[in-house]
């Protein structure tokens, strides 16, 4: 037990290590590409080549996807490919791994793109309410994303087919009725092609929202665990966990782009930019809106937090397995490495979900 800990211990010190550093790298990135004018003379020459205005935003955020991953590529490998097999927790081929960049890349492309496309035109058209256009654009388009996930996104990197255990998927049918939640069905979803942790999903919304259940669940798993672990996932909607987290990061887009509107003109100067219409300041945008999702994590976390503990408390409610669900956590938490007990700090800036051992012992004391 004792090893088991110690592993889960030191996975997870490296991934919060990892993740502290890329920031910190990526934000170095973004400020030398300001300060060297290497943004501004990219900008020029691009529209000096192409001729046209409409292909240079295009090829700025191809060349700069390209060049930050590749300065980014060791690291990223590390994090996500070594890292994972060194600790037995992925059995990803690297040409796999490759496969996928490339397609969450080309994904990630293009829907920066018709960001990008939003924000200029609420910089044309509404010089002085921008800030809130573009914020209701980005709402907007974020729920459409959700809704295609299940449908386009996913099924990208994995496949999935209805659960072929009719007992299983029947139970979850039901449990689900039983919580007033519409679902389109459940789905079993290669996970162990990738990786080796277990989890559950409930994907999309309207008449796309489906249960996605991890083979890696399926098959390690009893029904009464898996029951508990989607009565959580359940619970998320019945409480309307996920209105309160559209509405929570609504107000966040719309007091980061404000803030952005505000106080942006003194950086821009100070960069030698003329406005956010030049394709040169998309890094200072970059800046602003990861500085602001530095310094709200620990709030958003904390909010998480809280629901999570609610969505524990309302699936044992009305499953009634305390036991499932404490067999439950103690499997999760060796299948993944989670950090059973982290220190007050690292819990305080990392942990979206209360760590292991404080869910268990709130279902023991329930």
């Amino acid at each position: 037990m004792t090893d088991a800990l110690n592993k889960a211990k030191a996975y997870s010190l490296r991934k919060y290590l990892i993740a502290v550093i890329d920031t910190a790298y990526t934000l170095v990135l973004l400020f030398l590409f300001l300060g060297l004018s290497l943004s501004k003379t990219l900008a020029q020459q691009l529209a000096l080549v192409t001729g046209n205005s409409y292909f240079v935003i295009p090829a700025y955020i191809f060349i700069v996807f390209l060049l930050h991953y590749l300065l980014s590529l060791p690291l990223h490998f590390y994090q996500s490919f070594i890292l994972e097999h060194k600790f037995c927790l992925s059995a990803e081929k690297i040409r796999d791994w490759f496969a996928d960049q490339f397609k969450a890349g080309l994904i990630s492309y293009f829907v920066t793109l018709i960001v990008l496309g939003a924000f200029y035109l609420a910089l044309a058209r509404f010089p002085r309410f921008w800030w809130l256009v573009l914020s209701l654009f980005w709402i907007f388009f974020s729920l459409i994303l959700a809704r295609l996930a299940p449908v386009i996104i996913v099924p990208l990197f994995f496949k999935y087919k209805r659960l072929s255990d009719e007992a299983l998927r029947q139970r979850i049918i039901d449990l689900a009725k039983k919580m007033q939640i519409n679902i389109l069905d459940v789905f079993e979803i290669d996970f162990s092609k990738k990786t080796l942790k277990a989890n559950a999903a409930l994907m999309g919304w309207g008449a796309a929202r489906r249960v996605i259940l991890a083979d890696t669940l399926k098959d390690k798993y009893s029904v009464e665990e898996i029951e508990v672990v989607l009565a959580h996932e359940f619970a998320h909607y019945r409480l309307k966990h996920l209105i309160k987290l559209v509405l929570m990061n609504s107000a966040v887009i719309i007091i980061s782009f404000y803030f952005l509107f505000k106080t942006g003109s003194f950086l821009l100067n100070l960069f030698g930019l003329s406005s956010f219409s030049d394709v040169a300041a998309l890094p200072l945008v970059a800046i602003y809106l990861m500085s602001f999702g530095i310094i709200l994590q620990p709030l958003e976390n904390y909010i998480s937090r809280r629901m999570e503990r609610n969505a524990d408390a309302e699936a044992l409610k009305i499953t009634g397995l305390k036991e499932a669900f404490i067999s439950l956590m103690d499997k999760l938490a060796a299948q993944n490495l989670a950090n059973r007990n982290p220190h007050p700090l690292i819990k305080f800036y990392f942990f979206d979900h209360p760590p292991i051992d404080e869910r268990i012992a709130i279902a023991k004391k329930g």
